[in-house]
């Protein structure tokens, strides 16, 4: 960083808060020096392995492990998990029959609708 006055701060380059690269290369240049391409790969580069000049690989770190859906919206702050113990919950009957069917009908008809029967 350059001190241009005493309340600028001005950045010589750009600055990201990642250190990724990428850069694309020809099969042949990868078969040529595969250990420069795969140390590279290990240190956070991303690189597109093409074959006449058509993109048919990418080499790179491994990715994180996947999430299940809970997980990840969780992590996304857009679902709060539960702590509910759902081993003990207990299902009791209905005091009358609902025909599902014709429940299903009726919100489809207007689904902004919801209505009890």
């Amino acid at each position: 960083m350059r001190k241009v006055s005493d309340a600028m701060i001005l950045p010589l380059r750009p600055h990201w808060s990642h250190n990724m690269t990428m850069k694309a290369i020809n099969v042949s240049e990868l078969k040529a020096h595969l250990s420069k391409y795969l140390r590279m790969a290990s240190r956070g580069s991303r690189i597109v392995v093409k074959d006449r000049d058509e993109p048919i690989a990418q080499l790179g770190p491994p990715q994180a492990e996947a999430l299940s859906w809970r997980d990840r919206l969780a992590r996304e702050d857009r679902l709060r998990v539960g702590t509910q113990n759902w081993g003990a919950l207990k299902i009791s009957k209905l005091d009358r029959p609902i025909d599902i069917q014709a429940s299903l009908r009726a919100v489809r008809e207007d689904p902004s609708e919801v209505r009890r029967r």
